[in-house]
């Protein structure tokens, strides 16, 4: 029988609700594989806070630290979890890459291509990889809608519809980094609905062509409050997004329909297999077919958990994590291309934002402000 690999010794950048909450029941669950061995936070009492949690969550002995390079040269971790505001991603995700760790990172890993490519550099000399935590890919239902469409079994897909069609008051932008494209990056297209089109892409691939509109309809920030998009794949299939932060019947939904049936789920936050439904086509007689469908019998939740799992696995095996790489550049081009379209009111192709382009630098691309104001306000400020 081999040997039982070492636990990972974990540290945990950032100690605030997602840290304290969602990374530290993703640790729990494999307390075999992983250990938190370190946290690293500016602010004293959230530091503490998060330090108390984790040892009443039986996480003794954890170290604190107010720099993350004093940490790293400390500790030094094998693996970095990231749950600081995304305008610090790409600093701290090069720090612990030249310091030999693995990186899981909160959404978006970064706030442009520029940043991701300046990364993917710097992966490439280090032993290391940077995973983007995209978790609702890994519940086994979309483990499972993934098989069936990309096996064919559902015939080819067609017609797609993707929406987070969600609700932020005021209070929500009070948060000194929400809502600011140098902090945030954008809004619910960068920020909200990059989870369910990120899932879109894993269940469809490569897409082609992106046609958007964005707009500030409600809130007093810098970036947009919706946004929407009609999207082209290489395989054929076309789709519509929906990325809202005004929304109070708030849902998350993908719909697939594929030439023998049609997928669905339909969530908020999270997803299990009682998400997902499938309907077969008028007049497809074949229950054994139909019945392979079906959601699986294990009952996997989409969560950090899941997604954990599968970059522990990948330690293990010395090889690159999902959730990395060139696929997750394409979910971050994903959201420029929707941006760029948006803006200047074109068609933008996979891959035509390159260095030089002003959405490569920027999610806004240097964007008049007005460009994200109805017709009747711009017309009213002139």
């Amino acid at each position: 029988m081999p040997p039982t690999p070492p636990r990972l010794r974990v540290a945990a950048v950032g100690t605030g609700g997602i840290a304290s909450g969602a990374h530290l029941a993703a640790l729990r669950a494999h307390p075999e594989r992983a250990e938190l061995v370190a946290a690293v936070d500016v602010d004293p009492s959230r530091l503490a806070a998060f330090l108390q949690t984790a040892g009443n969550a039986g996480m003794p002995g954890v170290q604190g630290f107010a720099d993350l390079g004093a940490m790293l040269d400390a500790v030094r971790p094998d693996l970095v979890l990231i749950g600081t505001p995304p305008a610090l991603h790409r600093e701290q995700t090069i720090q612990a890459l030249k310091a030999d760790a693995w990186v899981l990172c909160e959404k978006p890993l970064c706030l442009s291509l520029a940043e991701y490519d300046e990364i993917a550099a710097v992966e490439e000399a280090a032993p290391g990889y940077a995973s983007v935590v995209f978790q609702h890919r890994y519940g086994s239902g979309a483990v499972h809608a993934r098989e069936l469409i990309t096996g064919g079994a559902l015939g080819a897909p067609l017609v797609a519809h993707c929406q987070t069609t969600w609700y932020r008051n005021r209070d929500y932008y009070s948060v000194p980094w929400r809502g600011r494209w140098a902090s945030e990056g954008g809004g619910p297209t960068m920020g909200h609905g990059i989870h369910q089109y990120d899932l879109l892409l894993h269940l469809l691939g490569d897409w082609t062509e992106i046609r958007a509109m964005a707009a500030r309809l409600v809130h007093d920030v810098e970036s947009e409050d919706v946004s929407t998009a009609l999207v082209r794949f290489d395989g054929g299939a076309v789709a519509t997004v929906v990325n809202s932060v005004l929304s109070p019947d708030e849902v998350s939904r993908i719909r697939i329909d594929c030439a023998d049936a049609t997928v669905e789920l339909t969530h908020l936050y999270g997803h299990q297999n009682d998400g997902w439904a499938y309907t077969p086509r008028s007049g497809l007689d074949d229950d054994a077919r139909v019945t392979a469908w079906r959601t699986p019998a294990a009952d996997v939740p989409s969560s950090h958990a899941a997604q954990l799992a599968a970059v522990l696995d990948a330690h293990e095996r010395g090889v690159r994590p999902p959730g990395s790489g060139r696929d997750a550049r394409r979910t971050l081009e994903f959201a420029a291309a929707s941006y760029k379209s948006a803006f200047t009111g074109r068609p933008v192709y996979a891959g035509e934002i390159t260095p030089g382009d002003p959405y490569y630098r920027a999610m806004h691309g240097d964007h008049s402000d007005q460009a994200l104001q109805s017709p009747k306000a711009a017309k009213e400020q002139q």
